[in-house]
């Protein structure tokens, strides 16, 4: 999958309708299927969009069209084959997708998103339009993306059937719960997110131009990408890395460019996001799971026992009014930031390797502020040569 999402109905069991709320109701409760195993096995090389995203843009026209579209005014929108069309569209409905062709006047075949008969109609409450109206904020990692279009699409039809009087009660209750906003908003990477996507879905090498965080210039290899994955408000690419020998994180605010390769790679069956980052503090793997154990002191163990914060935890209360906490990491570098935002409440009792680099941390940290403040100056904007 490109985003791990929540799964939904099977196919066959979802909701219809007759308006673009349809089209969303559907791709949500058939997406995780249909991009798991019929878009796998349905690629066609050379197109202009791969699959998904063609297909996707497909069901948009469809759920904003009542009449009807004819193959010929879909192919001329998606910029595709009626070829193309026909194939995609008879993929869609065999995937349970309610899409029908029905004969209008003078002929003409027109195919629509239909109703199906015992299946009730799609209706949205008050209450759950501002639900999901509220809940837009989660929305923001996707920024830039093709999804992003249509859950915004879909919000502003909410917008027009709440109107103004209740816009603005919402934004006195949004108010009341506030989403804190971390991370980027990635609407100025389209592109390149459009790139990365394709790739995904076409299984196509990438290049990618990546500065990393303590480079000073950006470095250009080739990449197998193998999924896209949101971690505290920011996205990071999974894949392979052929130089490496190894799958490697790429954070997408670090990439600057992103070129396909005609060259195809092929993804190990064997291969899972959720599975590949279940040993990860966070997005980053190092080296075989470690046991790490961390004493939180009186004052922060309530706190840290509030909170899932691994499936592997174990938070076990001391007599003492501490807390020992066991996790067991690929990789140490995540989790011991985590530990050093709790200052002196936490302390790392194993590895000793993690002991020892938490310890040189604070050495460096002691030093710093063992002397007077010193603010360094702001860079000169003044070019050499000007007058």
């Amino acid at each position: 999958m490109i985003f791990s999402l929540s799964h939904g109905e099977a196919p066959g069991q979802g909701f219809s309708g007759d308006d673009t709320f349809l089209t969303i109701c559907w791709t949500n409760a058939s997406f995780q299927l249909l991009s798991e195993w019929e878009f796998r096995r349905m690629t066609t090389k050379g197109s202009v969009d791969p699959p998904l995203l063609r297909q996707w843009k497909l069901l948009r026209l469809l759920g904003a069209s009542r009449l009807g579209r004819t193959v010929r005014e879909l192919a001329a929108d998606a910029s595709v084959s009626e070829k193309t069309v026909r194939r995609d569209l008879l993929t869609l409905a065999q995937a349970g997708f309610p899409l029908t062709e029905k004969t209008a006047d003078h002929g003409k075949k027109l195919w629509r998103i239909e109703s199906r008969a015992g299946v009730p109609e799609f209706r949205i409450t008050f209450d759950e339009a501002l639900g999901l109206y509220l809940a837009q904020r989660m929305l923001a990692p996707l920024a830039g993306s093709g999804f992003w279009e249509s859950a915004e699409s879909a919000l502003q039809k909410i917008r027009v059937m709440l109107g103004d009087t209740a816009l603005r009660y919402l934004e006195q209750m949004s108010d009341a719960v506030h989403v804190t906003r971390r991370g980027g908003n990635y609407a100025h990477k389209a592109a390149l997110i459009d790139e990365l996507l394709q790739g995904l879905e076409d299984r196509q090498v990438v290049w990618l131009t990546y500065r990393s965080q303590q480079a000073t210039e950006p470095v250009t290899y080739d990449v197998h990408p193998y999924g896209l994955t949101c971690h505290r408000g920011a996205l990071y690419l999974i894949g392979f890395a052929p130089q490496h020998n190894s799958i490697r994180t790429w954070k997408i605010d670090r990439i600057e460019k992103v070129e396909r390769d005609v060259m195809p790679f092929t993804r190990p069956r064997d291969f899972n996001m959720e599975d590949h980052l279940a040993g990860s503090f966070g997005v980053y793997q190092e080296h075989a799971p470690v046991r790490v154990e961390i004493r939180f002191f009186r004052e922060v163990a309530r706190y840290v026992q509030e909170t899932r914060w691994h499936e592997s935890q174990s938070l076990t209360p001391q007599a003492d009014g501490t807390l020992l906490a066991t996790f067991d990491l690929t990789s140490t570098a995540e989790i011991k930031q985590w530990a050093l935002s709790f200052g002196s409440q936490a302390e790392i009792l194993a590895p000793e390797e993690l002991r020892a680099a938490v310890k040189k941390e604070i050495e460096t940290l002691a030093q710093r502020y063992s002397g007077a403040v010193h603010k360094p100056k702001p860079r000169s904007r003044h070019r050499p040569g000007a007058v």
